[in-house]
């Protein structure tokens, strides 16, 4: 069966088999979306003009520390809980010393994380995942005390990238956890859990936007950059200070000011990367000259 679908919305026509852009009565264009992307016609220019990155998604790194909290209730598990799963359980296997080795941390600290793997119960949490991270990104990015608006904001724009998760929602259930994304697993004759989750992340990355606003750290970046689709417009910010004319990104000023950031777009309801640059925070502000499309550069004068 044969169905014809007229719109204005190009989100509306973007999955069909066979898209014909009309001007004058006439079909100017006719392809699938990425050809008609590919080919930079009339298409092309609605599509980029007109949608502007209204799908725009924001990426954060977790935190090492967490908490449980029952202050808001989460909506969902998260879309690769199964996965978790899997590693919960393999890391269950696990002597206390192969486990200390993968966290590498002291030992009060691997007994505790050693204990609540034995105990998760992935499908009980009851903790949204923008609760229970408490690192410098999430104390300045404050959403405890946040407008329910900004909330709905986040949910939609914001993901929180997990080597235990793979990709968290703002109100997905989680439980406290610790697990880097470059921890050692050796497992099935992976290396690490870059190579556990592959491409997973990314590919669930991309089935939601077209534009990444990329406020993570270098470690977690990696696990979506280096599976980019070209149709995808990647931003990174950077947040330094001038030291001899050179920008130095300092690690606890940059997290509190990616945490600022995120503040910042929530209440905005920014849509837009470009709308960022008004972002006068914590001592910073946009530098056009050091910045280009694929990097904004905040300096902390």
């Amino acid at each position: 069966r044969t169905t014809f679908v007229i719109a204005h919305r190009l989100s509306t026509v973007r999955n069909s088999d066979c898209i014909m852009v009309l001007e004058n009565g006439r079909i100017i264009e006719r392809g699938t979306h990425d050809q008609l992307i590919t080919e930079h016609g009339k298409y092309y220019q609605l599509y980029t003009g007109n949608l502007a990155w209204k799908n725009m998604k924001i990426i954060i790194a977790p935190a090492k520390k967490m908490k449980e909290t029952d202050l808001l209730l989460p909506t969902h598990l998260p879309v690769f809980w199964e996965k978790a799963e899997e590693l919960r359980k393999w890391i269950c296997t696990l002597s206390y010393e192969e486990a200390k080795s993968l966290w590498n941390c002291s030992d009060k600290i691997a007994a505790e994380s050693y204990r609540r793997f034995q105990e998760i119960d992935i499908k009980a949490a009851f903790t949204p995942a923008i609760l229970a991270y408490e690192g410098i990104q999430y104390q300045y990015m404050a959403p405890s005390v946040m407008e329910e608006s900004s909330l709905f904001y986040l949910q939609e724009h914001l993901r929180i990238l997990s080597g235990f998760y793979g990709i968290l929602r703002p109100m997905d259930r989680v439980v406290p956890y610790r697990l880097e994304m470059q921890a050692k697993t050796q497992r099935f004759g992976q290396v690490s859990l870059y190579e556990y989750w592959g491409d997973m992340i990314c590919r669930q990355l991309c089935k939601e936007t077209d534009c990444i606003l990329n406020l993570s750290s270098k470690e977690y970046a990696l696990a979506i950059e280096r599976y980019l689709e070209k149709r995808i417009s990647f931003v990174t910010c950077i947040f330094g200070d001038l030291q001899e004319n050179k920008v130095v990104v300092k690690g606890t000023k940059a997290k509190m000011a990616r945490g600022e950031m995120v503040r910042f777009l929530a209440e905005n309801k920014i849509e837009d990367p470009k709308e960022m640059k008004n972002f006068e925070r914590l001592g910073y502000h946009y530098d056009k000259e050091r910045s280009d499309e694929g990097t904004y550069v905040f300096i902390n004068f």
